[in-house]
């Protein structure tokens, strides 16, 4: 009963479990590819295109998939991410956008503008 109303205010526990494990797996991989993954987790945070707890775990995870099988194939970062890091990142991160922070404030902007039109 206590999860269910923790989770509530929260969101899921498993969600919650399932990110901070993936985080592990990144921060365990070999350099230089934990440096590299790290700095792209920053980025996806920062970027703040996932709003959905249970989509960010999925694309955290499919994440430090593809830097453990970097390691494990020995492929170079740049091989990986190619020429403009910047790109990568966010082309990663547009495979997991689902509604964004800022689709709120793009309806109500829309909202108030139709509103101050029809008045």
């Amino acid at each position: 009963m206590t999860a269910k109303w923790i989770e509530t205010l929260t969101g899921s526990l498993d969600d919650k479990k399932q990110y901070k494990a993936a985080i592990a797996r990144i921060d365990a991989l070999p350099a230089p590819y934990r440096e590299v993954a790290r700095a792209l987790q920053r980025y996806f945070m920062y970027y703040g295109i996932v709003s959905d707890g249970a989509v960010l775990a999925a694309m955290v995870t499919d994440h430090a998939d593809l830097w453990e099988r970097a390691a494990l194939d020995g492929a170079t970062v740049r091989g990986i991410i190619g020429d403009d890091p910047v790109e990568f990142a966010e082309t990663f991160a547009a495979a997991y956008s689902d509604r964004q922070w800022i689709d709120k404030e793009r309806a109500r902007l829309l909202a108030a503008i139709a509103a101050a039109e029809s008045a």
